[in-house]
């Protein structure tokens, strides 16, 4: 078992449990399954996840499970969403004056970062705040603004293989 305080090191591959894009990939650290899913990018490098278990860094389902597995174990578990990327929140669905956004350049790219693109519904935009969220409507001069994740309420399946587990419980921690 892979005790709280330990390095595990995980390969790890996300997918939706349910709706239309059931089984879809949405995110994995296996070149070879972005490469089959085709959603490999170039900018992104593939290597296993590590992480101190137990520490909160990874969703809370994938740290809950980890702990019951040992070095070269391999499962797949289905969690909820309040294991994953949490339940959607319609107060995080808010009406954000247009002037107080801008395209988040960071995500997708798009825009020449003149501050003059505009903003409509898909559009991902940050708010003065740090959030990100993505444009839902524009009406007149205020947007209304999803700041949930985009995963927020979705079921989602995860691959797991236990590829290390290093150091002892309780190492390197303050």
């Amino acid at each position: 078992m892979v005790e709280p305080g330990r390095i595990a090191v995980v390969h790890f591959t996300g997918r939706i449990a349910e709706g239309d894009d059931e089984g879809e990939v949405f995110d994995t650290t296996n070149v070879d399954v972005a490469l089959e899913e085709g959603i490999y990018h170039d900018h992104r490098d593939y290597k296993p996840l590590e992480f101190r278990v137990g520490e909160g860094k990874v969703l809370e389902g994938i740290d809950r499970v980890v702990q019951d597995l040992s070095v070269g174990d391999r499962t797949t578990v289905e969690l909820e969403p309040e294991e994953a990327f949490g339940p959607r929140r319609e107060d995080e669905i808010l009406e954000v004056p247009l002037d107080h956004l801008e395209r988040d350049e960071g995500a997708n790219g798009e825009g020449d970062g003149d501050g003059d693109e505009t903003i409509e519904p898909g559009t991902l935009v940050g708010s003065e705040t740090g959030d990100t969220g993505w444009v839902v409507s524009v009406d007149g001069e205020t947007a209304t603004v999803d700041f949930n994740h985009e995963l927020a309420g979705t079921r989602i399946e995860c691959e797991i293989h236990v590829l290390d587990a290093r150091g002892s419980p309780g190492e390197g921690t303050a």
